[in-house]
């Protein structure tokens, strides 16, 4: 219960990763909020745990965004988790699916995080733990705008780092390799278990695998470490 007192939010946290690090993080002691656009799977979630409650969000909107951070005022630990990932060639690519994934991935995550880390610095401290990828550093076909998204994240969390660690606010992030979700498997089909197939460990990731480092992150336990992408891909930076 090492989180036990504290209150977290959770960005996509109806399903996959995000969902796995709710339980964890509730487990773990921590009242905590998941977010989605679908209601009825996020009413479904939150009833499932007395520590889980769901708010409707779609942080590819602005507005959206806005009154979630209004919501939620007074976290103590935010996972930004919820992404769109769309493959496809870049000469394929279309502008719209370019835009939400941008709206989602880079913008939705800047504003929801000025909105709430200034009452982590008035409070005197908290943990933001970004949701990345291991293609934010490496290059895979079809990936272009997901992966420049995930990049873009991964330079937020150096920066919020400096900015916000004088004020005790650590900012990491998790760098996940292939994993077995049904959003990733809907978008992405068999190149998923074939990306997963040539790590060293062979294999693709299960969610809660994934949201053990993410809890690592959010916890005390990581006191001295912000700045930091952890990479959770099966060895993948290793290739």
């Amino acid at each position: 219960m090492e989180l036990q007192g504290q209150r977290a939010l959770v960005t996509g946290g109806t399903a996959g990763i995000g969902l796995a690090c709710a339980w964890l993080l509730a487990e773990a002691g921590a009242e905590v909020t998941v977010t989605g656009r679908d209601a009825d799977r996020g009413t479904a979630v939150a009833a499932r745990h007395e520590r889980v409650r769901f708010i409707a969000a779609d942080m590819a909107d602005a507005a959206s965004v806005e009154a979630l951070a209004d919501q939620v005022a007074g976290i103590d630990v935010l996972v930004n988790n919820a992404a769109t990932f769309p493959g496809a060639m870049t000469v394929e690519q279309g502008a719209a699916a370019y835009v939400r994934t941008f709206d989602t991935n880079v913008r939705g995550t800047y504003f929801l995080t000025a909105g709430l880390v200034a009452g982590m610095i008035e409070r005197g401290g908290g943990s933001i733990v970004n949701i990345t990828s291991m293609v934010a550093a490496k290059g895979v076909l079809g990936a272009s705008v997901y992966s420049a998204s995930k990049a873009a994240v991964e330079s937020l969390t150096r920066t919020w780092a400096v900015e916000f660690g004088g004020h005790g606010v650590r900012v990491n992030a998790v760098a996940p390799g292939p994993t077995r979700t049904e959003g990733v498997a809907a978008e992405w089909g068999d190149t998923n278990e074939q990306l997963g197939g040539a790590l060293p460990l062979g294999r693709t990731a299960e969610p809660a695998e994934i949201a053990q480092a993410v809890l690592f992150l959010a916890s005390p336990r990581s006191s001295f470490i912000t700045g930091t992408v952890l990479h959770v891909d099966g060895g993948g930076t290793a290739i």
